[in-house]
């Protein structure tokens, strides 16, 4: 960051700006989880969602190795989630068809039911963002985000 000159803003690096960008994305994600996690129905956690989330936006079918590489956790985590997500009946842990020795992981319909239960917990929270955070606002930067997001994920560090 340079000095301001006389009453000036401060000017600060692209590093720096971008660091700024990611800390306010990590304060925000924090707040939300933290928020959502209250909200959550059928004794969810957080990391039981974003586990039934992903299945829904990426597809089923994966092993627990490629779960949790990319929801970038330990297989140790993952397995515990999964087990707890199995005896719920919300995903199914199946021999793959190819490698018997390997596993797949798959949605049931309780396990998608509960993954919409979640988000409909989540209106009342989130329509108290009307009228501050607009349409127009949220439709502007979901963009901008999600290239972001891709640019991060392809860019992890192993």
């Amino acid at each position: 960051m340079s000095e301001p000159q006389d009453g000036q803003t401060p000017v600060f690096s692209y590093e720096q700006l971008l660091f700024q960008l990611l800390n306010e994305i990590g304060i925000i994600q924090q707040l939300a989880s933290t928020a959502f996690g209250r909200l959550l129905p059928h004794g969810l956690t957080v990391a039981q969602f974003t586990l039934l989330n992903h299945c829904v936006r990426m597809g089923d079918g994966k092993t627990p190795a490629q779960l949790a590489d990319n929801l970038q956790v330990t297989r140790g985590t993952m397995t515990s989630t999964l087990a707890r997500l199995e005896k719920k009946r919300f995903i199914r842990v199946a021999p793959d068809p190819i490698d018997g020795r390997a596993k797949r992981v798959f949605l049931t319909d309780d396990g998608q039911a509960a993954r919409e239960d979640a988000v409909k917990a989540a209106a009342p929270l989130l329509s108290k963002a009307h009228p501050e955070i607009s349409r127009d606002m949220v439709t502007g930067l979901l963009p901008e985000l999600r290239v972001l997001r891709s640019w991060l994920d392809q860019n992890r560090l192993a």
